[in-house]
């Protein structure tokens, strides 16, 4: 009996770490990235990369007010979920 328990434990947990993450956790990492990747630019190449850090801003405040930003609109066309399914 403990071992079926065991074994759909270890099914569960191996079907949690393949299911994709959902929108907001992608939207969240690629805004992070952008936004340290615009101050590295900034800081070594040219103060105008610091536009891209606003632009990033701008659409994390469209995701905020409509629910939507391009990144979204994009990454829902490539079938990625917006509810987590953990």
């Amino acid at each position: 009996m403990s071992a079926t328990r065991h074994d759909t434990a270890r099914s569960a947990t191996t079907s949690m770490s393949r299911t994709s993450w959902p929108l907001e956790r992608i939207l969240f990492a690629l805004a992070g990235t952008m936004t340290l990747l615009s101050a590295l630019l900034a800081a070594t190449v040219s103060p105008w990369f610091l536009l891209l850090t606003a632009f990033v801003g701008i659409n994390q405040w469209l995701y905020v007010r409509f629910g939507n930003c391009p990144a979204s609109l994009v990454l829902g066309r490539f079938g990625v979920s917006r509810t987590c399914r953990w």
